[in-house]
């Protein structure tokens, strides 16, 4: 890395976008002008009424990186904090589709998450401890640094009175508010308060009969009973609706910065409105575009759509999963299994380039986001598009199959010495067999494709001995310049790969050929011109 103050200086004109948004934060606290003492607070949410997806990853992971770019900006002189929300208080509005026991759930409509049991099994408290403890397993799996809290547990241990109080002196602002924004259905019966009801534990959404901001409570009409309820807003007894719930927690917690979803747009202006009424001051917003299922619909917890981080981590490592988060936040993208090994490679490059790279472009490489400013050494000369396909023309079903086509490529490679590759073999190997496998269709080729095809296999073993991937691929051009191809190159290696390798798309074919060997390539052309690949495609 540069010199310290060679290093200062490229941090303050870096081009990511984590630092673009740690000045905004930078200026927002000159504003401020606090003094420093107060440890700057960012903060991610997350509602725990359906398993965790990579979207909340992604905002941890994004906050991460904006965090780690605010550090090194201000040279580390403020502390920071950041804050894994959960609105586990929040009452379960519907039975999400992708869980066990969904008739048992069904009964605990309305009531807190906290108070639903898990579904799964008898090992959490609550349907919300389980997704909790889900969603905190990764976040450690990870290494993030970060401090988890519960609404409940905020709720229920005085660190949201305050601010409750003050929710309750201001009530009449925030109403001005919230009411414009709805229809007049729900004007009728809306409070910024949710009562718990103490007959049947469910969170209620009925209006407040009367204030008493000196005694701190409120009063209502249970459902159940018919009777009036006067009650404590503080210890637990009510929450609050959502963009007051956001907002008040933004002024409990102090909170100077949290991303969200472009869908909460409209809830970030009105919270920030509600924030100002309570005496605090809202915190930086980003906007994040959302992430998309493989037809484009958004991905949601309860349908269980998309991908999940345990999914992502069977096929490829969590790096390439930030570099995926890192990449392009404010434009919308599909989230599902085919982006994968584009992830995976694109993440490899950017490890590849950054050593020799000066202190500026380092710091807009998304590997230094990524590791925190320490991405680790690797020498990868495989791609793990290559290794995909060496695994499909190879049929490798184990990891030592794999290694000993690499060691005819890279002799001294060991799994011991090279763990990062090893690990590579291992996701090849579960990403075809779960993914290219059943989609391969192989197809014979049409006779000027045949007679080029023939023409490579006899280059191919005139070929020097040892001869580079380079070298391989200026044979793989001639065969298909000389053979009816010269202005139709693409179309020339459109047909290699769905003859011989049975997809649309595939490596360089050059490089495939020195990993794969010159023999075993020959014999693989021999064998799609006889059509015996055609006739042992795997069964979808």
């Amino acid at each position: 890395m540069a010199q310290p103050k060679e290093a200062a200086l490229a941090a303050q004109s870096a081009r990511a976008w984590p630092f673009e948004e740690a000045r905004r934060l930078v200026k927002r606290l000159e504003n401020l002008r606090d003094g420093g003492a107060k440890p700057v607070v960012f903060e991610t949410g997350y509602g725990p009424s359906g398993l965790p997806h990579i979207g909340t990853f992604g905002e941890v992971a994004r906050t991460s990186m904006v965090r780690h770019a605010f550090e090194v900006l201000t040279g580390g002189r403020r502390k920071t904090r950041l804050v894994c929300f959960s609105d586990d208080m929040d009452g379960l509005r519907k039975v999400p589709d992708n869980v066990p026991n969904r008739d048992m759930l069904a009964a605990y409509i309305g009531k807190p998450l906290t108070s639903v049991p898990d579904p799964f099994s008898n090992e959490y408290p609550s349907f919300a401890a389980h997704n909790n403890a889900r969603l905190r397993r990764f976040l450690d799996r990870f290494g993030f640094d970060y401090e988890f809290l519960s609404a409940t547990e905020c709720y229920k241990g005085g660190t949201f009175d305050a601010s409750l109080m003050r929710m309750l002196e201001a009530y009449d602002e925030v109403m001005d508010i919230i009411l414009p924004t709805l229809g007049p259905e729900r004007r009728a019966t809306y409070s910024p308060f949710l009562p718990i009801s103490p007959t049947s534990g469910q969170v209620l959404q009925v209006p407040m009969l009367e204030r008493h901001p000196k005694r701190g409570t409120v009063v209502y009409v249970d459902p159940d009973s018919g009777r009036k309820v006067e009650t404590l807003v503080t210890g637990g007894r009510v929450k609050c609706q959502w963009k007051a719930d956001w907002a008040m927690r933004w002024t409990a917690l102090e909170v100077d910065y949290e991303m969200c979803g472009k869908d909460l747009i409209d809830s970030v202006t009105l919270s920030s409105r509600i924030c100002r009424a309570l005496g605090g001051t809202p915190p930086e917003n980003f906007i994040y575009e959302l992430f998309l299922d493989e037809a484009g619909g958004k991905i949601s917890k309860s349908k269980g759509n998309g991908l999940t981080v345990d999914e992502w981590l069977t096929y490829a490592s969590p790096e390439s999963l930030a570099l995926f988060m890192y990449q392009k936040p404010k434009a919308a993208k599909k989230l599902y299994f085919d982006v994968i090994p584009k992830a995976v490679d694109e993440y490899l490059g950017y490890l590849a380039k950054y050593p020799a790279e000066d202190a500026q472009a380092k710091y807009d490489n998304p590997v230094w986001h990524i590791h925190a400013g320490a991405p680790p050494h690797a020498d990868l000369p495989i791609s793990f598009a290559l290794l995909l396909n060496l695994v499909s023309v190879s049929n490798a079903e184990d990891k030592a199959t794999l290694w000993g086509f690499i060691r005819k490529y890279a002799p001294q490679a060991t799994p011991e010495k090279h763990p990062l590759l090893d690990q590579l073999v291992g996701y090849a190997l579960c990403y075809y067999h779960d993914f290219v496998k059943p989609a391969k269709t192989y197809r014979l080729p049409t006779e000027p494709e045949r007679e080029a095809l023939a023409a490579l296999a006899d280059a191919l073993g005139k070929a020097s001995p040892g001869a580079n991937a380079e070298a391989l691929q200026n044979i793989v051009y001639e065969a298909g310049k000389t053979h009816g191809f010269a202005d139709k190159l693409r179309l020339w290696f459109g047909a290699i790969y769905e003859v011989l390798l049975g997809q649309s798309q595939g490596p360089r074919f050059g490089g495939f050929v020195e990993l794969y060997g010159v023999d075993n390539t020959r014999a693989l052309i021999h064998r799609a011109l006889k059509g015996e690949l055609v006739r042992s495609r795997p069964a979808s």
